[in-house]
């Protein structure tokens, strides 16, 4: 007789595997507990304690997926990357609002995905959450067959965060004459991939051993550039910055906006840093114009910081503290939109 887990496999969900790939990643999963942890590994649900001695403390929360980065990983076969890449990412989402990340869960989704593969990811989101000393309080592994091509997956996140609500950033704090610092991102992010992509492998015809031109790196290397978390950078200069704004989909025009108040717009020089050598290879092998190089990619800046001017020493100290090239970009402006000059 056919057992009812037999029959499930041949179906294309394998119930014993993934009862294995659990087993594997618990001592990843546990390796990021600390003492806010109320909850058992593969409790329904995460149990977190909110930190103590915070006045009026505000949840900040946010979702956010890793995108086509994803397509890299498989093509080159690496995929604990991409799982600090999500943590990143979203640890810089919730630092717009000047919070602190308190609890991660995740969620993997595919077909036939291998438990090498599941590991490897949940690895990476282990490692992301550590470096921020915050548990992965849970997540969702999910074989779906019928839902992904056999071998690719899903991949996404949700985090939390907590800051006292006076102390909470945003664009109500920012008025004309603030200066911008922008800073140094290391590559492409989470965003742009579908156009890099194209350009890569199918412009260029580069595999991901092959050498990006001009750039000094494997076109895999190149592309699955860890994610930069800005907290350790920005963390220790919170009390002197009025707003941030994460560059991801949408680039600088697209994101300063969000962290700007009616009535300001914001003037940006690109005169005032140097565009890595990678997003120049892009748009020459691509022939993509300058505007919509500004509004896909990051540029080179990955993060910037509204300050008054009495304030920006202090800033820019402590984003060297934490090996992190910062410039003054431009300035908040009376008026509306981003303007990019020089």
């Amino acid at each position: 007789m056919v057992s009812s887990a037999e029959r499930y496999r041949e179906a294309g969900v394998d119930l014993d595997a993934a009862e294995r790939v659990k087993q594997r990643i618990k001592d990843a999963v546990a390796s990021t507990y600390t003492e806010a942890v109320r909850s058992a590994f593969g409790a329904f649900g995460g149990v977190i304690r909110i930190p103590e001695g915070l006045e009026r403390p505000a949840l900040v929360m946010s979702t956010d997926g890793v995108g086509t980065k994803l397509l890299v990983a498989v093509k080159a076969d690496r995929h604990d990357t991409v799982g600090e890449d999500l943590v990143n990412h979203c640890v810089n989402d919730i630092l717009v609002h000047g919070a602190m990340p308190v609890a991660f869960l995740d969620y993997i989704a595919g077909s036939r995905v291998e438990d090498r593969v599941i590991a490897a990811l949940v690895d990476g989101i282990a490692r992301g959450c550590r470096n921020h000393e915050m548990p992965l309080a849970g997540g969702e592994t999910a074989q779906l067959p019928d839902m992904y091509h056999p071998g690719h997956y899903d991949l996404a996140g949700t985090i939390v965060g907590v800051v006292p609500e006076a102390l909470a950033l945003g664009p109500e704090r920012v008025s004309a004459g603030d200066v911008l610092i922008g800073y140094a991102s290391n590559g492409l992010h989470t965003n742009g991939y579908t156009l890099a992509r194209r350009i890569a492998f199918e412009v260029l015809g580069l595999d991901v051993a092959s050498e990006m031109p001009g750039v000094g790196s494997t076109v895999g290397e190149a592309l699955l550039a860890v994610h930069t978390s800005y907290r350790a950078a920005i963390a220790p200069a919170l009390d002197s910055i009025n707003a941030l704004a994460h560059v991801t989909g949408g680039g600088i025009p697209g994101n300063l906006s969000r962290s700007l108040p009616a009535g300001c717009g914001a003037r940006i020089d690109r005169s005032t840093w140097s565009v890595p050598p990678l997003f120049r290879t892009l748009q020459e092998a691509g022939r993509v114009e300058e505007q919509e190089m500004y509004r896909v990619f990051n540029m080179g800046v990955g993060m910037i910081a509204a300050v008054a001017s009495a304030h920006v020493s202090t800033v820019g100290r402590a984003a060297e503290a934490a090996g992190i090239d910062t410039w003054e970009i431009g300035a908040v402006v009376a008026g509306q939109g981003v303007e990019i000059v020089g």
